[in-house]
């Protein structure tokens, strides 16, 4: 390791901020150790980590050796090949951005790169809309200010599969950091041509296919008010741009966090997910907002907080997706415009309502692993069969949506135009959403859900959260707070346990370290270690005859999972 660090300090000079850094660590074991003891690991989501000087660090060396290997993963399936990237608000992400574009076309790939800061679900877009062979974004979405990241999405918009990312990893595994990555000069690649910047007519293009999304096209929006808050983040233009583009002229936008800013200085997390991430957009609310909304940095989640009589109420993605399934298809009905046999998708930690709405309509809903990519291969399947117009919405708990099939990830600037459309059309019935979503549950059900992390840093903190993990999978309890486990599901061995009869049968899902426990009652909770984080969630699921008795089970089964977890 020190060898490793030494190297460093002596060859690490590309990025000047790296030479400092290195330097200040030299008398600290801990730091050097923390920088040094692994490779940042490449998945599925690709990379994602602090931001630095290191080998567990993300720096313009690691993200070198992952564009390698990615060249050599698109190399390896056609010659002539192209790329698209994009990348946000984030520190360093414009850099990150050159340098993978400096890389691919050092391998002969030619390089399709946004101009500026674009959100994730345009870089997804512009794969498809381009016919590339992979694409690249540089962000670490909602994650602190210290992280950077880079997704890495195969031919079909989809983020990588398992086999290409187990691909480009063994490729990895053999490149030089220093002296085995090919590069150009970014500039001499755009006057080669090899390099060229993605057009406005590629903006264009996709905000047409989200426009299309529209469920109502005679809803009054006139007297809707929004304040939005992009978060510092890239949603600032493409989202005002839609909800103009449809008709919402009242936008106050939260003038501290308008611009990009990869310091996030207003607030602690850049994640809708907070209520913290509305702070500012209540300083510039009145009684005549109807929503606050909130997009995350690269603008694939949104959160929305609801104007009601007690105040502003931060609604979880949970209510938002359901609250999503319930108008498409309802308001479709009744308009005639819902497709037979209607699709939808969610993750197997998202809420179990659905399951309820989608039956009522006689939706077909598919429960995939946690990861957008799973949604969007869902979507593949439908168009390989000619059945995309089937398809209507897909979501995930941390506040993903996506409707219309021109991506292959979650995008908030369609989440955000069908909200606010959604929010409009149920004021002209003389309703908020907190009241649509009470109806909901007093017509298919009290389901709460819940979400706690717990974040564990560092190499100790990666190996405890695989105790934790190894401990359940060996001994599964039996009864969590006064229920019995009827069903245990292992998604890493594919087998789902009976508990009372002891019988067995497969998952038909890809593997994941995914862990289930479905209690008598039909409560559930689900516990996964994060694919991009130090960190181990816990997903509660409590069913109730009434509100008040689905909010006690959610509280007393969120700290009987804690304390299963020992923690």
């Amino acid at each position: 390791m020190n060898e490793t660090y030494e190297l460093w300090c002596k060859r690490a000079t590309a990025d000047k901020d790296l030479i400092p850094e290195l330097e200040s660590i030299k008398n600290d074991k801990d730091a050097i150790s923390d920088a040094f003891y692994k490779e940042l690991e490449f998945g599925t989501g690709g990379l994602r980590g602090v931001i630095g000087a290191g080998t567990n660090r993300m720096n313009v060396y690691t993200v070198g050796k992952a564009t390698q290997g990615l060249s050599a993963y698109v190399n390896s399936i056609t010659k002539n090949g192209s790329v698209a990237i994009a990348y946000d608000s984030r520190i360093k992400s414009d850099l990150f951005a050159r340098v993978t574009a400096e890389v691919f076309a050092a391998n002969g790939i030619k390089v399709y790169i946004y101009k500026e800061l674009m959100p994730t679900p345009m870089l997804s877009f512009a794969v498809r809309y381009l016919k590339c062979d992979a694409g690249v974004v540089v962000t670490a979405s909602h994650n602190p200010a210290k992280y950077n990241g880079y997704k890495a999405y195969d031919k079909t918009g989809c983020q990588l599969g398992p086999d290409a990312a187990d691909y480009v990893l063994s490729i990895m595994n053999g490149i030089d950091v220093f002296d085995g990555v090919k590069k150009i000069d970014f500039n001499e690649g755009v006057k080669s041509g090899i390099i060229e910047y993605i057009g406005e007519d590629v903006i264009d293009a996709f905000l047409g296919e989200v426009k299309k999304c529209r469920v109502t096209k005679d809803t009054d929006l006139s007297s809707f008010n929004v304040v939005y808050t992009p978060l510092h983040g890239t949603g600032n233009k493409p989202v005002r741009r839609i909800l103009d583009m449809i008709g919402i002229k009242n936008v106050k936008v939260v003038p501290t966090e308008e611009l990009p800013n990869g310091n996030f200085p207003t607030l602690p997390f850049p994640n809708p997910e907070f209520k913290e991430a509305f702070d500012e957009a209540l300083k510039i609310s009145d009684s005549s907002t109807d929503l606050l909304l909130a997009t995350d940095p690269d603008c694939d989640r949104a959160g929305i907080a609801v104007n009601t009589k007690d105040g502003f109420k931060l609604l979880t993605g949970n209510d938002v997706g359901a609250l999503l399934l319930y108008y498409v298809l309802s308001v479709r009905k009744e308009l005639k415009t819902l497709p037979d046999k209607p699709f939808a998708v969610k993750t197997i930690v998202s809420t179990e309502l659905c399951k309820k709405i989608a039956a009522d309509y006689g939706c077909e809903l598919k429960d995939v692993l946690t990861g957008f990519k799973f949604i969007g291969e869902q979507i593949s399947n439908l168009e390989s069969k000619g059945e995309e117009n089937r398809y209507v919405l897909g979501f995930e708990e941390s506040y993903g949506y996506l409707a219309g099939t021109y991506a292959r990830d979650k995008d908030a600037v369609v989440a955000s135009m069908l909200i606010c459309e959604m929010a409009a059309y149920y004021k002209t019935k003389g309703m908020n959403l907190v009241e649509v979503l009470n109806l909901i549950y007093e017509k298919y059900g009290y389901y709460f859900c819940a979400q706690k992390s717990f974040t564990l840093e560092g190499q100790s903190g990666i190996a405890k959260i695989g105790e934790m993990m190894q401990t359940l999978r060996r001994n599964p309890p039996k009864e969590i707070d006064g229920d019995k486990v009827l069903v245990f599901k292992d998604f890493k061995t594919s087998t789902e346990t009976d508990l009372t009869t002891g019988n067995q049968k497969d998952i038909p899902l890809p593997k994941s370290n995914v862990l289930g426990f479905y209690l008598d009652g039909g409560s559930s909770f689900i516990v996964r270690p994060s694919g991009t984080e130090p960190k181990i969630k816990l997903y509660v699921s409590a069913v109730g005859k009434t509100a008040e008795d689905a909010d006690k089970k959610r509280e007393s089964l969120t700290n009987a999972g804690t304390h299963l977890l020992g923690i």
